[in-house]
C-alpha cells in the first residue's frame, strides 16, 4: 500500500489507531514499517505508540488537544489548569493538557505538546461532562468545581493552614469564581477522604462567597 492509498482510507478518522491500520493490510509488519517511513518524511504524526495523525495538509478532521488527550490514555478526563482556563477561572493560557485517570500517572510528549495524566482513586473519578470541540468531536472534561478540587488535591503541599486565601488570589489568580457552586466544591472534596483538602475547600468556599459566588 502506498501513501496515497493509505491517506484515502484514513482521512476521515480523527485519530489513526493501530487497530485501524492493521485492518488495511494483510502484512501487519509491513504497514508498521510504512508508518515509520511516512513519519520520518513528515506524512504522519506519531502521537504515541499505536496512535497517529495525518500531516496537517492531508487530514480532513482536526481534533482538539482535549479530544486527543481523552484518546491517548483512557479512562481519563481533562482537568486541572487546562480545564480552569477553559472555564475562564484562571487568566493564563495553558499549553500542557492535564487529565485525571484511575490508571497510573503517565505523560506523553509529541509534536502537539505535552499530555499528562494524574492518578486518583476510583471514588474520586467522577463529576466530568461531555463537551464538543471545534471539529464536533466529543471529549470529557471536569465540571468547573471538580477541576478546582482536582487542582487543590494535587497541589495540597502548597497550602499552609493560615494562608489559603492568599494562595487563591495571588498565587493561582482565581477569577470568575461566581460560576462555582460551593455545595459542589464541598461534595467533590469529600470523596478524596483528605481532611486537609476539606479544610482548604472550606477556605475556597469562603473566598468564592467573598467574590460574590454562592
Amino acid at each position: 500500500m502506498d501513501y496515497k492509498q493509505f491517506k484515502g482510507r484514513v482521512q476521515n478518522l480523527p485519530i489513526i489507531l493501530s487497530r485501524h491500520v492493521i485492518r488495511l493490510a494483510e502484512d501487519k509488519q509491513n504497514i508498521r514499517n510504512q508508518l515509520e517511513r511516512w513519519r520520518a518524511r513528515g506524512l504522519v504524526v506519531r502521537l504515541r505508540r499505536g496512535a497517529y495523525l495525518l500531516n496537517p495538509d492531508d487530514r480532513r478532521i482536526n481534533p482538539s488537544k482535549t479530544y486527543i488527550a481523552n484518546q491517548l490514555y483512557a479512562p481519563s478526563y481533562v482537568s486541572m489548569e487546562y480545564a480552569l482556563n477553559y472555564y475562564g477561572l484562571i487568566p493564563e493560557r495553558v499549553s500542557t493538557v492535564t487529565s485525571i485517570t484511575t490508571k497510573k500517572t503517565f505523560r506523553v510528549i509529541n509534536a502537539l505538546g505535552t499530555f499528562t495524566y494524574q492518578h486518583v482513586k476510583p471514588a474520586a473519578f467522577r463529576a466530568f461532562t461531555a463537551a464538543k470541540d471545534e471539529a464536533g468531536l466529543n471529549f470529557f472534561i471536569a465540571e468547573p468545581e471538580k477541576a478546582v478540587v482536582d487542582f487543590l488535591y494535587l497541589n495540597l503541599k502548597e497550602f499552609r493552614d493560615d494562608e489559603h486565601a492568599a494562595v487563591f488570589e495571588k498565587s493561582y489568580r482565581l477569577q470568575n469564581t461566581d460560576i462555582l457552586k460551593t455545595g459542589k466544591v464541598m461534595e467533590f472534596a469529600k470523596v478524596f477522604g483528605s481532611g486537609k483538602l476539606r479544610r482548604v475547600a472550606v477556605s475556597l468556599c469562603a473566598f468564592i462567597r467573598k467574590e460574590g459566588g454562592r
